[in-house]
């Protein structure tokens, strides 16, 4: 039925012809590989000796073989340090673009022979018709990201069809693309959609992980979130997206795999390379092959200090681009990617291979500055191309906001791009990632909802998670019919919001924040594939009414120059400005801030001024008060036929203001635990003549320049 030739040695994986198909992997000191094929119902049809063989390589040539083919692979060799080499063990080819089914742990299966036990490499035809779509190009001042789970996304959305809920097609429904255009967001962050395993502990307690950052086949997307057929649905989800000028960037885990450390089970990797693919703690002399490093927390590190390992993922990723048409990456845990001779070098292989690819170097890169290793926590040292996850940002934002004293400078240092951590002039102002709430962690309604997390359905006591979250539940624990509490947890929820889309860098949504999403109080909810973590559609009041309002602020941040890509006199990254912008900072008495204002412990309010201040063109004023006083703000002289405009107040129950008060008295009232932000704009034609003023250029007076507080401006 099926005749096997030499082949060819390249490239690795599986690779159509018109006579079959090409199989080739990377099998060092084995002593024979075997191709295993299998029919659409699993049963074996055929096992084949690869024939050729060069250096490390083991390849062969089926006649025969066509799109959709099932196919594994038995590696035999001898007992030797490093290698665990057990042909019982079915492996699922590194290289795989697609697996039959999910992949899924049980125990009894995997004894012995493990063929039954575990997911099918499939041979994939890779045309598809992309139909004239190409990429949008985001450029980064008007990059917003939003990160969401395939599954949990669409899975309770009654207006798409019950069979594409949770699916790759869910997320390209017309309904969907409908909310996220809407909403003004420009990139889709999906989580992990390579092919995973749950872990063993987590099937036995009847548990699932949920978010998928077990991986056990980098090019393959995950089955679970397939109507049919996981490739061309993938593709058929990024063209969608595209379509509507919607990026799609891939969290990828290439960090540790689903085989876990020397006791875990042989899936893949450990079958051809245990040596290579694998980081291991030292012995005396040299490498401890019973004891995996594990800086990740999960059994295992991936070795990208090995040629063939780096190899695998960069591999990995220019497939996604250029096959799948992905716009960018998020990478998890990825200061173990850049570990050598275990110490991380922001200069090393990986970075040095990334900064050279001619694919890879165009695409949006994201990194995770940390793994739990030893000095793992890296944020702002990572190459000048990369954007970072600033967990600094989400820290201070929320400890300001809660009221913890003393955080007005830190605050204002996160508001103006973190250039403590990413230097004028080095690093971009977007390189840094500013977020709320992350997958990991209390979602935003349960950041205002919740002292403690509530972590009890994950079965470890309560344990897991985070224990310090820099929440505030305003009184009650969870729910509450309270209205004075309710009220006040959505007045933060619009104080964070604005915060988060009026500060410089790159904004990064947590899917459902802008609803009201909740997970009962749960801060790492990795294992809970149901209602916990699914997103909810069903809006309550006071839910549309935030939804209005970051749209409101969205739509503000793509039309300001001043909020999505500052420009400082100072900071030559984009080059030299034909006009620069300002920031100053005042005390709400009208004076600038001092050294003294700064570092005020009880200091909880102030204003930034920001913008054109010298001249004609955008000019905002910002008041900040997480105190729990209203404080009146005296504000600087708009300029002579000019006026302060006020735009957002979060004080109100949908964020928009009153009509103005007393601005006209150049003061305005700061309400406790609120945001106020106001415009400057030309006086109307009727204002004018009311006031008996002629219309001239925009002639303002003149305000101190520079900062007195050095990180912030």
């Amino acid at each position: 039925m099926f005749a096997m030739e030499k082949g060819q040695d390249h490239p690795l994986g599986a690779l159509l012809d018109e006579t079959g198909c090409h199989f080739c992997v990377w099998a060092p000191q084995s002593d024979k590989v075997e191709l295993c094929l299998f029919d659409e119902q699993e049963r074996e049809l055929a096992r084949l000796e690869l024939p050729g063989r060069r250096g490390q390589y083991r390849f062969g040539h089926v006649r025969g073989v066509k799109a959709g083919q099932r196919y594994g692979y038995r590696v035999y060799g001898t007992s030797q340090e490093g290698m665990l080499f057990d042909p019982d063990k079915l492996l699922i080819d590194p290289y795989a673009k697609a697996l039959s089914r999910p992949t899924h742990w049980d125990d009894a299966l995997y004894q012995g022979d493990s063929a039954a036990m575990v997911a099918k490499s499939v041979v994939v035809d890779d045309a598809f018709d992309w139909q004239g779509v190409g990429k949008p190009a985001i450029e980064p001042a008007r990059t917003v990201i939003y990160e969401t789970h395939v599954k949990g996304f669409t899975r309770q959305h009654q207006g798409v069809p019950s069979e594409l809920r949770g699916t790759y097609l869910g997320i390209c429904h017309p309904l969907i693309i409908e909310h996220l255009k809407s909403l003004g967001i420009t990139s889709v962050q999906l989580m992990p959609v390579a092919a995973f395993m749950s872990e063993p502990r987590l099937e036995q307690l009847g548990l699932t992980n949920y978010w998928g950052y077990n991986p056990i086949a980098f090019f393959a997307p995950e089955p679970r979130y397939a109507a049919q057929e996981a490739v061309t649905e993938f593709k058929t989800m990024v063209r969608e997206l595209h379509k509507a000028g919607l990026e799609v960037i891939l969290d990828v885990v290439y960090n540790h795999t689903a085989e876990s450390g020397f006791d875990g089970p042989m899936l893949s990797f450990k079958g051809f390379d245990n040596a290579g693919y694998y980081a291991f703690e030292a012995g005396a002399h040299g490498p401890d092959y019973t004891r995996h490093a594990n800086v990740t927390g999960c059994g295992n590190s991936v070795n990208l200090d090995h040629p063939n390992s780096l190899r695998l993922v960069l591999d990995a990723l220019r497939y996604w681009v250029t096959e799948m048409q992905v716009d960018g990456f998020r990478f998890d845990l990825a200061v173990t990617l850049a570990r050598e001779a275990g110490e991380f070098d922001p200069m090393g292989a990986f970075f040095k291979a990334m900064m050279a690819d001619p694919v890879l170097a165009r695409v949006k890169l994201i990194a995770e500055p940390w793994d739990i290793g030893p000095f793992g926590y890296r944020l702002g040292q990572f190459p000048s191309q990369w954007l970072e996850i600033n967990d600094r940002y989400r820290d201070t934002v929320r400890a300001f906001w809660r009221g913890d004293a003393g955080k007005m400078g830190d605050f204002a240092t996160r508001l103006v791009g973190s250039r403590d951590l990413f230097p004028k002039n080095w690093r971009s102002p977007h390189t840094s990632v500013n977020y709320l709430c992350y997958h990991d962690g209390f979602t935003l309604e349960d950041l205002v909802s919740y002292n403690q997390r509530h972590n009890q359905a994950n079965g470890e006591d309560n344990r897991d998670g985070h224990g310090n979250n820099l929440s505030n539940n305003h009184g009650v624990e969870g729910p509450t019919l309270d209205p004075r509490v309710n009220n006040l947890r959505q007045q933060q929820k619009r104080n964070l919001i604005a915060t988060l889309l009026l500060s410089q860098g790159t904004p990064h949504f947590l899917a459902g924040d802008e609803m009201g999403r909740s997970q009962l109080g749960n801060n790492n909810a990795y294992c809970q594939d149901n209602q916990i973590s699914w997103v909810n559609w069903q809006w309550r009041p006071e839910d549309e009414r935030l939804l209005a309002f970051t749209q409101q602020m969205l739509a503000l941040r793509a039309e300001s120059t001043v909020f999505s890509n500052l420009q400082l006199s100072d900071d030559s990254w984009n080059g030299a400005p034909s006009s620069c912008h300002q920031v100053n900072w005042y005390h709400p008495d009208g004076h600038q801030l001092t050294d003294q204002d700064w570092h005020a412990p009880m200091g909880q309010a102030f204003a930034m001024d920001i913008g054109m201040i010298g001249c004609g063109g955008e000019r905002w004023y910002v008041l900040f008060n997480a105190s729990d006083y209203d404080i009146q703000f005296r504000l600087p002289p708009p300029g002579e036929g000019l006026e302060w405009i006020q735009t957002i107040d979060t004080a109100t129950n949908d964020g928009l203001p009153f009509l103005p008060d007393d601005i006209k008295r150049q003061v305005a009232v700061g309400r406790a635990h609120s945001l106020k932000l106001l415009e400057r704009v030309a006086l109307s034609a009727v204002a004018l003549a009311e006031e008996g003023v002629v219309a001239t250029p925009d002639v303002a007076v003149v305000l101190p320049t520079g900062s007195q507080f050095p990180l912030a401006g």
